[in-house]
């Protein structure tokens, strides 16, 4: 968020691991995005802190690389690690995507701390590639407590997030509206995908 809101052109994230490592356990240089071939290297045999801390360091990556931002995940050891970092030769760099979003998107992203989740199924994940509004019958399930007005992630069937949203409901209303047509749970403005 700080890198977003100062407009910054590279993000670096340290990590004892000295970046993202492969299934030999060796630091993996270039990644061109974060899917899911990229998250089956955090696998659930890792400590709870280095998986939680991975986790979030690629959510955030995924978050920062869509919107322009170089992002480098690196330790700190050696001479002149961060100097290293930028110039590629410590950690794992990850490309950044040609940012297209307009300057209210791009604060709307910047605001996915999030408050909450919104789950949604198959229908409503196509539904959004086409810059339609989210509809509360294509949602699964509101996770956690968040107002009408917050930015909620959004995430797909499986976990995956696949973008950010203003709520126009909040967690409780959406789940209670689970069933019922045309109700707009965000509107496709106020939407930004990953």
């Amino acid at each position: 968020m700080i890198a977003i809101g100062f407009d910054a052109s590279s993000l670096i994230l340290c990590t004892s691991a000295g970046g993202l490592l492969d299934n030999e356990g060796r630091v993996i240089p270039l990644i061109d995005k974060v899917d899911a071939s990229v998250l089956q290297y955090v696998n659930s045999e890792k400590s709870a802190a280095g998986l939680g801390g991975m986790v979030s360091k690629l959510t955030f990556t995924r978050l920062a690389i869509s919107l322009g931002i170089n992002v480098v995940i690196c330790g700190l050891k050696g001479e002149r690690p961060l100097t290293a970092a930028l110039e590629r030769k410590n950690g794992s760099y990850f490309a950044p995507k040609k940012p297209n979003l307009r300057a209210r998107q791009k604060w709307l992203a910047s605001g996915s701390v999030t408050l909450g989740a919104i789950r949604i199924d198959k229908g409503a994940a196509r539904a959004l590639q086409s810059r339609k509004s989210l509809l509360t019958v294509g949602i699964r399930q509101a996770e956690g407590k968040f107002a009408t007005g917050e930015v909620v992630q959004l995430m797909d069937e499986e976990g995956s997030i696949l973008g950010v949203a203003k709520a126009r409901l909040d967690a409780q209303a959406i789940n209670r509206k689970l069933a019922e047509r045309n109700v707009i749970a965000a509107h496709a403005d106020d939407i930004v995908l990953f």
